[in-house]
């Protein structure tokens, strides 16, 4: 595991990197190139290749040769042995890829390392998948007719994945996309483009084709926009902001391409009276400051029935007062720097808003005063109380450490509370009643619900969300349909010669 002094010696060493196109590493047709900087020392530890709109078209040409050449003509079989052996190298390789993403964009190495060394799980699973993506045989409605379907894949894909936590949230497209045949240009954030480049070399290590795997880098407005606005890219795959989501589904509708979109979250995190308190305060520190609150599933908003909201708020804010803030390298960190400048300055914007619209802030926000942390991008983690929901905390996403406690009186109150939101991404409850359980589950509008628990994912749960969280679902087997596209056949049995001007 990686030290302090660790940390010093690569601090010393600017690494550049190069993009993946066509099985090669290569530079950007300009030249030009980025800084990547690491929150916790404030400075820069590699530099990207800024892609062109050309070097984009290459990628996304060298994914469609891929796609009517060898990766075309692999069976379902075949794909899953090579999606295998991409599995076996991501487990090889997962303690360097976790390093590179803590580095990149300061979430804690416990949790990067956790996501590094599970993540081999998906790949695995969508391998299962692969050699099992079939069609169906329809009864005819008209006499002499057999009728068939098949599942193909959709063609290239053009996807476009955030910063906090890069690796991840692009194996919930790029696994299921490998299992129904399709072909790959990634364009990773700005923010955290090495670790997505660090990845890309286990491809030829698998055993993959070129071209099956591409990567592109630079900024979303350029090389993002024109990843989407490309026509050879026949689906665009999104996560991030819903503002973001929004000019991304428009570039895509210029061709016509499919979406799958995972954006924004402002999620409840409903404490009733009769929950588990100790358990519920552990939730919900889970669902806040765990990553950082850099997370679209963060249980930003925390509900909390009358009768336990004072005693659920003392033990909030004792957990978060305990926080260990430091190095994200370093296994006893609990809470690392926000990714990047921009982002820190950002969440400091939104925690003034808190103040000037009344809210109570009862633990944090602010710098830490600690000369260990001067240099990063750090933030105490931030607990405001006495919130209405119709204020811009509990209503715009943060993506920081910042959480806001809402009282409600009883189980209607709560979910009008919870349901006021244009997002609709999770939300977790917490109660010792499974009726009501159940009933909230069923009731919210949110793409995933926990029971007592919060923050858990699975490669085999489709995972998506309501409203302007997004459309369509990731992982499970729910994710192959979004990469592959039906075809219908229709066989004429009989022989006969037909009227040419009759339907049917």
């Amino acid at each position: 595991m990686a030290t302090t002094s660790d940390r010093a010696s690569r601090s010393e060493e600017l690494r550049h990197y190069r993009m993946l196109v066509d099985g090669e590493w290569v530079e950007a047709s300009s030249g030009e190139t980025f800084e990547s900087v690491d929150p916790y020392t404030g400075r820069t530890w590699a530099t990207i290749p800024e892609a062109s709109d050309s070097d984009v078209d290459a990628a996304v040409k060298a994914a469609q040769r891929a796609l009517d050449g060898p990766w075309g003509r692999l069976s379902g079989v075949e794909r899953a042995r090579l999606i295998r052996r991409l599995a076996e190298e991501i487990d090889a390789h997962a303690e360097q890829l976790a390093v590179t993403e803590t580095t990149d964009n300061g979430k804690v190495i416990r949790e990067m390392l956790g996501q590094l060394k599970n993540l081999p799980e998906w790949y695995y699973y969508f391998a299962g998948a692969a050699d099992k993506i079939q069609g169906e045989t329809i009864p005819s409605s008209i006499p002499n007719y057999f009728i068939y379907t098949l599942r193909e894949p959709v063609g290239v894909i053009g996807a476009i994945t955030p910063w906090n936590s890069p690796l991840l949230v692009t194996s919930y497209k790029l696994a299921p996309a490998l299992a129904a045949g399709c072909t790959f240009v990634l364009k990773p954030a700005e923010q955290t483009s090495a670790s997505a480049l660090e990845f890309g070399k286990l491809f030829e290590a698998a055993g993959f084709p070129p071209g099956v795997f591409n990567v592109v880098t630079g900024h979303g407005p350029t090389t993002g926009g024109a990843l989407a606005k490309n026509p050879g890219v026949q689906k665009v795959v999104f996560t991030g902001s819903s503002a973001t989501g929004r000019q991304v589904m428009k570039d895509a509708s210029d061709h016509l391409a499919q979406v799958t979109l995972e954006l924004g979250g402002k999620s409840p995190n409903i404490v009733f009276a009769d929950a588990d308190l100790e358990a519920a305060a552990n939730g919900a520190i889970a669902g806040i400051f765990a990553a950082a609150g850099q997370t679209c599933v963060a249980g930003s908003r925390l509900l909390v029935q009358a009768e336990v909201y004072d005693e659920l708020i003392d033990r909030v804010v004792a957990k978060a007062r305990a926080i260990q803030l430091g190095d994200p390298l370093l296994q006893e960190t609990e809470m690392g720097p926000i990714a990047f400048r921009e982002q820190w300055e950002k969440i400091k914007d939104y925690i003034a808003i808190g103040e000037n619209e009344g809210a109570t802030l009862a633990y944090g926000g602010r710098v830490p005063d600690r000369s260990d942390l001067q240099e990063g991008f750090f933030l105490e983690p931030t607990v405001f109380t006495d919130v209405d929901n119709q204020m811009r905390v509990a209503r715009e996403e943060i993506f920081g450490p910042v959480l806001t406690v809402i009282p409600f009186e009883n189980e209607e109150k709560a979910l009008e509370i919870a349901n006021d939101s244009v997002y609709g991404l999770a939300a977790g409850v917490w109660t010792s009643n499974l009726q009501r359980g159940h009933r909230m589950a069923q009731a919210l509008q949110a793409g995933t619900v926990w029971l007592n628990s919060y923050r858990n994912i699975g490669f085999n749960v489709p995972f998506g969300g309501y409203k302007e969280s997004g459309i369509g679902r990731e992982n499970g087997l729910e994710a192959i349909h979004e990469f592959t596209q039906v075809k219908s056949v229709w066989v004429e049995l009989s022989g006969a010669t037909r009227d040419p001007f009759r339907l049917g």
